[in-house]
């Protein structure tokens, strides 16, 4: 049993898709490599049920109902997860993994904080949570930010109309789209996109800043063409996603659950830091720009800015 292993593993977003997979493929591991698990989530049949399956299959497990639209129910969830810690009904907490996120279909949606939706699920949540659990990581611990290749243009996604990021001042990127000015295909897509570049500038400055022995990854599962995450483009989209994910070397949750499973737990990747990317399971290089300790410092300031305005 490694010291991961041994402790204590949140996961946000556990209830479909890569989460739901990473989980049941974590509690489907041997005792002697199976952490406890903490279920952030929102509540209701999923969350029962996903936190049902993973005890069947032996693991200890605590769902925390959360909605991650909502700041004050972060806090709460972060507050839950350190009371359970606390009093002892789980192990140490070694890892947190920062999967559940969104794209909307309408970038004039706003979180119950007034934040653009995309914004505030995929990273502004994320960034509480993590704030609020950081002193609270026994060593060594490991972060893995759950994130995406959309953040630049390729060939592929080019085609796929894809929109890579195009980044501003963060207060900027938090702020839904005006009234006046309309929604677009690829403005929902651009917002996905700030969203996960956004990870890679945050995983940059959080390693900076975290206590010795914690660890930070951004994890790239690989197109998942028929996931919910797609549920912006619409049913049909989402069925010949389905179909898509049926070709061979095409991304699936059943094929990447295990392998963000790995990241988080196994000694192969026990050497991660610094926002290290690795892309289903090899690491690889970020495009430069995802390196800019310039834009690192300043998500960092208005990151807190953003969250101590939130009610």
């Amino acid at each position: 049993m490694n010291a991961i292993s041994a402790g204590t593993v949140l996961i946000t977003g556990p209830t479909s898709g890569l989460g739901r997979a990473a989980t049941l493929a974590i509690a489907g591991r041997p005792p002697s490599r199976r952490p406890d698990l903490l279920l952030v989530g929102r509540p209701g049949a999923a969350l029962t049920e996903v936190t049902d399956a993973a005890r069947a299959a032996g693991a200890t497990v605590y769902p925390i109902g959360c909605d991650l639209a909502r700041l004050s129910d972060v806090r709460d969830a972060a507050r839950a997860a350190k009371e359970l810690l606390v009093a002892g009904a789980v192990r140490p907490l070694r890892g947190l993994v920062a999967n559940a996120g969104l794209v909307v279909a309408d970038t004039h949606s706003a979180s119950a904080d007034g934040y653009e939706l995309t914004f505030a699920v995929n990273y502004l949540a994320h960034a509480q949570l993590i704030a609020d659990l950081l002193g609270s990581f026994a060593a060594p611990s490991r972060i893995v930010l759950v994130g995406s290749n959309t953040y630049h243009q390729n060939v592929f996604r080019r085609l796929l109309r894809v929109a890579p990021a195009q980044w501003c001042d963060p207060v900027e990127l938090a702020r839904p789209t005006a009234p006046e000015v309309p929604s677009t295909f690829e403005g929902c897509g651009t917002a996905y996109s700030n969203s996960k570049l956004a990870f890679f500038y945050y995983a940059h400055e959080l390693q900076r800043r975290a206590p010795d022995g914690v660890g930070v990854t951004v994890f790239e599962p690989g197109f998942m063409p028929g996931t919910g995450i797609n549920r912006a483009h619409g049913a049909v989209a989402q069925r010949v996603g389905r179909l898509i994910e049926r070709i061979p070397g095409v991304s699936s949750p059943t094929r990447s659950g295990p392998a963000l499973a790995s990241i988080v737990l196994d000694e192969r990747w026990a050497h991660l830091r610094g926002g290290a990317f690795v892309v289903k399971n090899q690491e690889r290089q970020v495009k430069p720009f995802a390196h800019d300790p310039v834009r690192e410092a300043r998500l960092w300031d208005a990151t807190a800015e953003l969250l101590s305005s939130a009610g």
